[in-house]
């Protein structure tokens, strides 16, 4: 009788343990899945679990801890970087003025009878002010597209853009004696964007490739919606071509260059839930660009 009964004690602790394991398990379940909700959105709710286990409550105790340092510092973050936004935007536009009228007072310096050293150094001081001119604005565009709440995406032939892009471009292209190899597909390739977020990410790649092509440019639009724009660029390597991308980054040997065209075409491609990206093999540059499917 005996071994009955410690069988049957035996057969019932192993079924509350087997309850209580999977209680547990469901529970870590909910939690895993809660935190990776709490993470992705930007809520105040903290986490719950349907066990009166202490261990698991500890848990979860510790990780709405984390959860509460995470959104202070997360608040912080935005505040500080709308504060530098805002910042920014204001020291581009205050600078428009000043910058405006040196040029001004430049121009008529160079109508002034001026001895030939003073027209050289003239011209060096007029490049200079154009140089800050160009990087106050890009500053000021930047800053705006950054602070900018959203784009309006609607359904845009990416061939019909390529084309009037590349048109704006040629006759920039074909000065410096590059003619454009555009290979497009036949049926139109449809994807959600922003016009003029669209327009400004091309004109930005095509204005990085007329500053870095040694005389080439080929570009190619893909049925699955990629854009590829390839160019001979001799003097860039792969450590130059990593950081493309990165803000104010320019190339000793380039023309010059605010360092802000494709930070600006990087940040419009990601609000239209694009992807954008550079390779480089044997001297050529490639500027990749994929839209995805509507």
């Amino acid at each position: 009788m005996l071994p009955w009964l410690l069988c049957l004690a035996l057969l019932v602790a192993a079924v509350a343990l087997w309850v209580k394991t999977r209680l547990l398990r469901r529970a870590f379940d909910e939690l895993a899945e809660g935190l990776a909700e709490r993470l992705d959105e930007d809520t105040n709710t903290l986490l719950t679990l349907p066990t009166r286990d202490p261990h698991a409550r500890a848990l979860a105790a510790a990780l709405n801890r984390q959860l509460r340092q995470l959104r202070a510092q997360r608040r912080r973050y935005q505040s500080g970087d709308r504060e530098l936004k805002e910042a920014v935007t204001n020291i581009s536009h205050d600078l428009r003025t000043p910058l405006t009228a040196v040029r001004g007072y430049l121009d008529l310096l160079g109508r002034e009878d001026l001895s030939p050293a003073a027209r050289r150094y003239l011209a060096l001081i007029g490049d200079r002010a154009e140089a800050m001119t160009r990087l106050t604005e890009e500053l000021f565009r930047y800053s705006v597209i950054q602070s900018a709440e959203g784009l309006t995406l609607e359904p845009v032939d990416l061939r019909a853009a390529i084309e009037e892009a590349a048109a704006g471009f040629y006759a920039a292209l074909t000065a410096r004696g590059i003619q454009p190899v555009i290979t497009l597909p036949d049926v139109p390739v449809v994807r959600l964007a922003d016009r003029a977020a669209l327009a400004r990410v091309l004109g930005n790649i095509l204005s990085n490739a007329l500053k870095y092509s040694a005389g080439d440019l080929e570009i190619v639009l893909t049925e699955d919606g990629e854009a590829r724009f390839t160019n001979t660029a001799p003097d860039l390597d792969e450590v130059a071509v990593g950081r493309l991308f990165d803000r104010f980054f320019t190339v000793e040997a380039a023309h010059p260059s605010t360092g802000l065209g494709l930070s600006i075409a990087k940040a419009l491609a990601e609000q239209m839930a694009a992807t954008i990206g550079a390779e480089y093999n044997n001297t050529r540059l490639t500027v990749w660009v994929q839209f995805s499917a509507t």
